[in-house]
């Protein structure tokens, strides 16, 4: 595992510090992020978010620093891989376009000696959970992250915005008993 997490921090920072060369602008998202913030180190993948209309310019930086990018079938992300590592790079969040304002919510922070902005935990868990559905329902993944940011979070922002996802909804009332969200 620890492999793996040297593995995942060291294709972060050359992602990271190739768009901060070469653009464009991004923000780390998905757990990375909520790892920032104090959550657990994921041990899957990095996630980066870019702006919609600059995904073919962040494809072009990531190649351009020796990574192999790959566009699967999904419409709303490429990845950047390097062996067995992979940076999921997102211009669509739940269907929603990445636009200047989701990256200017991003705060600038010192990441693994590197300083870049990094999705707000509030937006993280929101997306998070907006991601729920029947096909994709792990609540044991999604509990360790949230309970460690807990505080950092505006639940009823989260709340308002999963409202209409029933599982999300579930996940919330979870959370509730546990005394997590509350």
């Amino acid at each position: 595992m620890l492999a793996r997490n040297d593995q995942l921090r060291e294709v972060l920072k050359r992602a990271a510090a190739a768009l901060l060369a070469g653009g464009p602008e991004f923000a780390l998202a998905g757990s990375y992020a909520l790892w920032v913030y104090g959550g657990p180190e994921p041990v899957h993948d990095v996630d980066l978010v870019v702006a919609e209309t600059d995904a073919d310019a962040a494809a072009e930086t990531l190649e351009q620093a020796g990574f192999l990018v790959h566009r699967p079938p999904e419409d709303w992300l490429f990845k950047a891989c390097d062996g067995d590592a992979v940076v999921d790079v997102l211009f669509r969040l739940n269907g929603v376009t990445v636009d200047a304002a989701t990256l200017q919510s991003a705060e600038v922070l010192d990441v693994l000696a590197i300083r870049m902005p990094v999705l707000p935990p509030t937006q993280v868990v929101l997306e998070k959970l907006c991601s729920l559905n029947e096909h994709h329902c792990d609540f044991a993944t999604l509990l360790p992250g949230v309970r460690a940011v807990r505080e950092q979070v505006d639940w009823d922002q989260v709340r308002a915005g999963t409202a209409a996802n029933d599982f999300a909804v579930a996940f919330l009332v979870l959370t509730d008993r546990l005394g997590i969200t509350r």
